[in-house]
């Protein structure tokens, strides 16, 4: 049975991860698989910049009461925070389920990429039939979103909701990690429920690794390669910090 070791819930081990999946990137092996999801990551998150610049101003006023108004000067950053924590983590959830196939071969190739060569050949990675995989996913959006109602309704109810920011960013950072920490996890064979279990058990690094993702993929132009370069992160830091019980 897989488990992980107390490794996984050391930021060092985790940054060195993100480091060492953006340091692979431009591996020669990996390229072929890493131009659909750019195109993909391009198109969505400039339309989430746009959608941004248009409308969160406005709406953020009007989460305000106006018994707060005083407050705005601390209130619209912390509400900008919310919202763009809930924009960017839809977009790049549907983003990941357009990608899904391309990210599944993306960390196989990278688990054999960082493998020892006498051990390449005991590497078993099984095929999923496709719809246990789409039940996987299925699992984890319905999963997501029974935080998400909750934190809505938590956002929007005046006075309590100016602790929404920080509710969002522990949750996006959860979900994050859940997202990208998947697709090596799948290449195990786990299905959504046993990975959330093997997650759980080392929550720390997989908030820090969930929430260094999110942020990078907050900031233009390095979000378009950041996906891929999680994912690549992702599996080295699964294959670290695994053993078998």
């Amino acid at each position: 049975m897989l488990s992980f070791t107390s490794k996984g819930n050391n930021p060092i081990y985790v940054i060195q991860s993100l480091f060492n999946g953006i340091k692979l990137l431009g591996h020669k092996e990996l390229r072929k698989f890493l131009w659909i999801p750019i195109l993909i990551n391009l198109f969505l998150y400039t339309s989430a910049f746009l959608i941004a610049y248009l409308y969160m101003l406005d709406l953020i006023t009007e989460l305000i009461p106006a018994w707060l108004q005083w407050l705005s000067w601390l209130l619209i950053p912390l509400f900008f925070i919310s919202c763009f924590t809930i924009m960017f983590f839809s977009f790049t959830i549907l983003a990941n389920i357009i990608a899904a196939p391309f990210y599944s071969k993306l960390a196989e190739k990278t688990l054999y990429l960082i493998t020892k060569p006498e051990h390449q050949a005991a590497l078993n990675i099984p095929e999923i039939p496709w719809s246990k995989s789409m039940a996987s996913e299925f699992n984890r959006i319905i999963y997501l979103l029974k935080w998400i109602i909750p934190l809505v309704i938590l956002s929007i109810i005046p006075g309590i909701n100016i602790l929404a920011p920080i509710a969002w960013l522990i949750f996006g950072s959860w979900g994050v990690s859940l997202e990208f920490l998947t697709y090596p996890l799948e290449n195990q064979g786990l299905v959504f429920s046993e990975q959330k279990k093997l997650i759980k058990s080392v929550r720390f690094g997989a908030l820090t690794i969930g929430g260094l993702t999110m942020l990078g993929l907050t900031l233009p132009g390095l979000n378009i390669f950041l996906s891929p370069a999680a994912v690549i992160a992702a599996t080295v830091y699964t294959h670290g910090i695994s053993e078998t019980t």
